[in-house]
């Protein structure tokens, strides 16, 4: 028997190996019952988006990435082409804007929430 250290994801394994010789038997080895894995760190949960409102033109993420800032709030007046919110996607800022006039009727992220491609963003009325 040989006696190694391992370590895997930061946790430290003291583990020992049996050499078996290629003409013997590997099925009549004993087998080692494995180590138990360290459990997994709980994921801090991610901040629940409101559902959208019914209604309304939705404003869609059209990429994953990182919500940097809003520029809009609830009942705010915009026009066509407004910034609502900007958008960090590949180390690119990008402007998501107004699709047309309109009335903020939801904002479903905040600034800093991470959103995937697709993801309402702000519904206009």
């Amino acid at each position: 028997m040989r006696r190694f250290n391992i370590t895997v994801n930061g946790v430290s394994y003291d583990v020992e190996v049996e050499e078996v010789s290629q003409n013997a038997n590997p099925a009549a080895a004993p087998k080692a019952a494995p180590a138990a894995a360290p459990k997994a760190a709980p994921k801090a949960a991610a901040p629940k988006a409101a559902a959208p409102v019914a209604g309304g033109e939705q404003v869609k993420a059209p990429m994953p990435g990182n919500v940097l800032d809003v520029k809009v709030a609830v009942g705010q007046q915009v026009k066509k082409g407004d910034v609502l919110l900007i958008l960090e996607a590949m180390k690119m800022e990008n402007e998501i804007n107004a699709p047309k006039d309109g009335t903020v009727a939801q904002v479903t992220v905040t600034k800093g929430a991470t959103v995937d491609s697709g993801a309402v963003l702000v519904v206009l009325n």
